[in-house]
């Protein structure tokens, strides 16, 4: 059924103004066929565009459909706080005072306010563990990055597939130049610490490749972030809360706020900003 719908454009996780990773939200989604949703995210052509629905599970504030422009996806990290940004811009009214609930393909993601932050609580990895010497072996080719480099490495997969690969400094990770193209589907994310003092404690790189076959690479993922925390943390490489910086490759700012909480809850924050509110015919 094709009428005007809401759509916000998000900047989620910009230290500053335009420096994040942009998300387009539709609002009033009911009716949109999945055909439309992936065209409308292809013509968009950001790394996902999110629909919102009502709510199925009884203890969720609303729904969301995550789409990339190749297929749809479980979960996300930055479309998680960007639709959360835009639910509430859009009039939503959580079910409970200082905690709103998603509902996604993943399942439930509760979410909370950090003064003007908005952090969503990291969902469990369905695949953790070292990767085997051939997929370590063809995601160092991906990377164009010699083995002997690599601190240590595990699948951190909580959905959209990520295996994790720690350098042994941010410089390292800012360095790669990760191959042009590859003939099958790859998530790797690439991290290395920040010196002692500094600003971040890590550096973060989000390389994939996609329907097409190019490599790319995101500006800020939550859902890496969220997985490479529970990884570090667990692994006894990270202490306590952190910031990670991501997309400094690409000319962003992006700050991911990670802390884990007493019952070892993993949350990972940002800011978000709604930069461009209008409708759309779908």
């Amino acid at each position: 059924m094709t009428a005007v719908r809401p759509i916000r454009f998000v900047d989620v996780f910009g230290r500053e103004l335009l420096s994040g990773n942009p998300l387009a939200v539709v609002s009033e989604a009911e009716g949109i066929d999945e055909a439309a949703m992936l065209g409308l995210t292809r013509w968009v052509n950001l790394s996902e565009t999110t629909f919102l629905l009502p709510p199925i599970h009884p203890e969720a504030d609303y729904r969301v459909r995550i789409f990339t422009p190749d297929r749809e996806l479980p979960f996300a990290g930055h479309p998680t706080l960007g639709s959360a940004r835009a639910w509430l811009a859009a009039g939503g009214s959580p079910k409970a005072s200082g905690r709103i609930v998603q509902e996604c393909g993943a399942g439930l993601v509760p979410l909370r306010q950090e003064g003007q932050r908005l952090a969503f609580a990291a969902p469990p990895l369905v695949r953790s563990g070292p990767p085997s010497a051939g997929e370590l072996e063809e995601a160092c080719a991906f990377l164009g990055l010699s083995r002997d480099a690599v601190v240590d490495t595990n699948w951190v997969d909580n959905g959209p597939g990520w295996l994790g690969i720690m350098l042994a400094s941010a410089e390292a990770v800012l360095a790669l130049h990760p191959a042009a193209a590859w003939p099958r589907r790859m998530d790797v994310g690439v991290v290395g610490p920040h010196p002692r003092g500094s600003e971040a404690a890590f550096e973060v790189r989000a390389l994939f490749s996609d329907h097409t076959g190019a490599v790319r690479e995101d500006p800020v993922t939550g859902s890496l972030n969220a997985s490479l925390a529970q990884w570090l943390f667990a692994a006894g490489r990270a202490e306590g809360a952190y910031v990670a910086a991501q997309g400094t490759r690409l000319g962003r700012a992006g700050r991911v706020y990670v802390s884990r909480d007493e019952a070892g809850q993993v949350w990972i924050g940002g800011e978000t900003r709604i930069l461009i509110d209008g409708s759309v015919e779908i």
